[in-house]
C-alpha cells in the first residue's frame, strides 16, 4: 500500500529545503506532500543544480517521478537567503506545521516527518516555542507525549525534554513518571509491533543515586514507580546508573531505553548514529517523524547536507504507519 506522506522542510534558511530537494531525486515507494513555499523550493533546487518539479496536490495525484513533488503551496512572507535566517519567516515555518498536522488530522497522509526548525529565531519573533515535541501536544490536544530517538539499533525516550538542567529534578515525580511509561509501553506496543517491551530506566543522579547518598530520586521516585510496573508484569528495569547503561550487558535484549533528561541520553544515542536516526513523538493521534539534526545553516544552499537522517525518519515513519493500518 503506499502511504501518503506530509513533508514539513522546517526552517527555510536551513538544510530542510536542500534535504527535502534531494531525497526527491529518487524513485520513492511513498507519496510525498511538501508543504512549503514552491518558489523557495524552486530557488533551493536550482541552486543546488537539481530538477524538481512541484505539482500542486490534486485529489487523483500520485507520483513516483524523480524530482516531481507533490506539493501544497505555502508562501514565506520574506524571500529566503540560504544561511541567513530572518525572524519575519518565522510564522511561515509554524504555517506550514499546522497545515501537516491538518492533513494527518483529517486521514489524508498517513503520517508527518519534519525538517529541523531554529527554535531562537521563532523565539526572537515573539513567539513562545520549546520544540516540535511541545508544540504538536498543544496543536493536537494531546495529554502526555513522548519524545523517543531511534535507530536501527537503539531507541532512547525522554522523561523530560526541553528544559533547563536546574529545573530537572523539580520536573521528576512519580506522575509523570507513569504518564510517560505508559505512553511509551503503549507505543512500542501499538506503533512497532513489540507484544512485551522491556524497558531500560535510568536514574537521576551519579551512579543512580549511590544508595541516598548522591540523591534520594531514585529511592523515593524512581523505583517505587518500576517496581509498580514489575508486579502488574510489565518488563522495566532499573533505576540503572546511566554511565553504565548503554552497555551491551544492559542493552542486550532492551527495546527501549527511558532517560529522566535530554542530555543523559541523547549525546549517547548520536555517537552511535547521528545522521542515520529519527525523532519520534509518542503519544500523539497522529504519527511525526523527524530528523535528527538542526539547521546546518553554513551547508544551506552548498549541496553537502546529508539525507541520511531524512531517509531514516520516512522509513520508521512508513513502519508506524503500517502498524497501524
Amino acid at each position: 500500500m503506499t502511504l501518503n506522506l506530509a513533508l514539513s522542510p522546517g526552517e527555510p534558511s536551513g538544510i530542510g529545503p536542500d534535504v527535502l530537494v534531494q531525497l526527491v531525486q529518487q524513485i520513492q515507494q511513498q507519496q510525498f506532500i511538501a508543504f512549503a513555499d514552491p518558489d523557495m523550493l524552486a530557488a533551493r533546487a536550482a541552486l543546488l543544480n537539481l530538477p524538481l518539479n512541484l505539482v500542486e496536490v490534486k485529489d487523483d495525484f500520485v507520483s513516483s517521478i524523480p524530482g516531481e513533488l507533490a506539493i501544497v503551496p505555502i508562501k514565506v512572507a520574506m524571500p529566503v537567503e540560504p544561511g541567513v535566517l530572518n525572524r519575519a519567516n518565522a510564522p511561515y515555518v509554524l504555517n506550514c506545521l499546522d497545515a501537516a498536522i491538518a492533513s494527518c488530522e483529517q486521514g489524508i497522509c498517513h503520517a508527518m516527518v519534519t525538517g529541523p526548525v531554529q527554535k531562537s529565531i521563532i523565539n526572537d519573533a515573539g513567539i513562545r516555542f520549546s520544540g516540535h515535541t511541545e508544540y504538536l501536544a498543544e496543536k493536537t490536544k494531546s495529554g502526555t507525549v513522548v519524545m523517543m530517538l531511534a535507530t536501527e539499533q537503539l531507541r532512547v525516550a525522554l522523561a523530560t525534554t526541553h528544559l533547563p538542567l536546574r529545573d530537572v529534578p523539580d520536573a521528576i515525580s512519580a506522575e509523570l513518571l507513569r504518564s510517560v511509561i505508559d505512553v511509551l509501553y503503549k507505543g512500542l506496543q501499538d506503533k512497532f509491533g513489540i507484544k512485551l517491551p522491556t524497558i531500560l530506566v535510568s536514574g537521576l543522579n551519579p551512579h543512580a543515586g549511590e544508595g541516598g547518598h548522591l540523591g534520594r530520586e531514585e529511592i523515593d521516585i524512581i523505583e517505587p514507580v518500576i517496581s509498580q510496573y514489575r508486579e502488574a508484569g510489565f518488563n522495566l528495569v532499573g533505576p540503572l546508573p546511566a554511565d553504565t547503561l548503554f552497555t551491551p550487558k544492559y542493552l542486550r535484549g532492551a527495546d527501549a531505553v527511558l532517560v529522566m533528561y535530554h542530555d543523559q541520553g541523547l549525546p549517547v544515542l548520536k555517537y552511535q548514529g547521528f545522521g542515520r536516526a529519527a525523532n519520534i513523538t509518542l503519544g500523539l493521534p497522529i504519527i511525526r517523524t523527524s530528523v535528527d539534526h538542526g539547521t546546518a545553516l553554513d551547508l544551506a544552499g552548498t549541496g553537502s547536507a546529508d539525507i541520511g537522517s531524512l531517509q531514516t525518519a520516512i522509513k520508521v515513519a512508513v513502519q508506524m504507519a503500517s502498524n497501524q493500518i
